[in-house]
């Protein structure tokens, strides 16, 4: 299984409703999409489908090729954070010759190869981005649904703060007989590129991997986020009162959203405890917000004290 997952801060003053998440997601008029409140306010579009017949990148060169549907969808967490990702998952091996295209229809979300499959290649060559003309990229199928859902008539574009967009590419390759999941590695490049690879159990559907890349997606997007708004704040170098009206977006509308895990499939949840040791996603973010809250505190104390202020109240 393949994948890429765009993140981005939804460009509307105020995060949206749960009837208005809806309306934005909806892509489909023969679909519903899925509203959920609890742990946090979710939305989950329907499947969106797009037929390719092309190769896959690959690091060694060869040249594989597939034919199927890629499958798109589009989540809204919190009524703020907006995310736009495509999948598919690949067999084995594949026939040699090419079949009526309603045979690659009633298996949506399946790249078939033609032969057999150089799967540590393909996942190589989809990890790195380094593709050729003619070679499928998921990239811009994701980016494409994120930008119409980013333009849509329901959102005011008046972003209450600046961010910037993270790119989350991730490949499953089967584990061994009687291993359980693992994640084998997890990058971070300075463009915004994460890269995940994992090893899933057989059985393992495309629905579970990929509700755990769009958690570790989300909640990278929102720790980097955080991180920036710090940097930005000049915390601790400016005047106090500054810091925070700077640091204010992150309480109103960030800081609620740290729940990992919310919604990962149960056999897959260990591997969040991997993240947590290293790279340290919930040590990271607490410190952050302690860092926030303390300078909230040290501004109120300051607030009680300030000469200007007690003369005015009691006049």
């Amino acid at each position: 299984m393949c994948g890429e997952v765009r993140t981005a801060l939804l460009q509307h003053a105020q995060s949206l409703p749960a009837g208005a998440a809806a309306d934005l997601l909806r892509l489909r008029g023969d679909e519903r999409v899925l509203v959920s409140e609890r742990p946090n306010p979710y939305a989950q579009s329907a499947d969106l489908l797009t037929g390719v017949d092309c190769r896959l990148p690959t690091s060694s060169g060869a040249r594989v090729r597939a034919v199927g549907t890629v499958s798109a969808r589009a989540v809204l967490t919190g009524g703020r954070v907006l995310q736009a990702g495509a999948v598919f998952r690949t067999p084995a091996a594949g026939p040699d010759q090419r079949q009526p295209w309603g045979n690659y229809l009633a298996r949506p979300g399946v790249l078939v190869p033609f032969g057999k499959l150089a799967a540590r290649p393909v996942a190589e060559g989809l990890l790195t981005g380094a593709r050729q003309p003619g070679e499928l990229d998921l990239g811009a199928i994701s980016e494409r649904l994120l930008g119409r859902l980013l333009r849509h008539q329901l959102l005011d574009q008046r972003a209450p703060f600046k961010s910037r967009r993270t790119r989350l590419r991730w490949v499953a390759l089967p584990a061994p007989d009687g291993e359980g999941p693992s994640i084998e590695r997890f990058t971070l490049a300075e463009d915004g590129l994460r890269t995940v690879e994992l090893r899933l159990p057989a059985g393992t559907g495309p629905a579970a991997a990929t509700r755990l890349c769009e958690d570790l997606a989300l909640h990278d997007w929102l720790l980097t986020t955080l991180v920036r708004m710090v940097e930005r704040s000049r915390l601790g170098s400016v005047d106090g009162r500054d810091a925070v009206m700077a640091l204010r977006p992150a309480v109103d509308h960030l800081l609620h959203l740290w729940i990992p895990r919310a919604r990962a499939d149960r056999t897959l949840g260990p591997l969040w405890e991997v993240l947590e040791q290293e790279p340290g996603f919930t040590r990271q973010w607490q410190t952050l917000v302690q860092r926030i809250r303390d300078q909230l505190a040290l501004q109120a104390v300051s607030l009680r004290h300030d000469p200007a202020l007690t003369t005015l109240h009691r006049g």
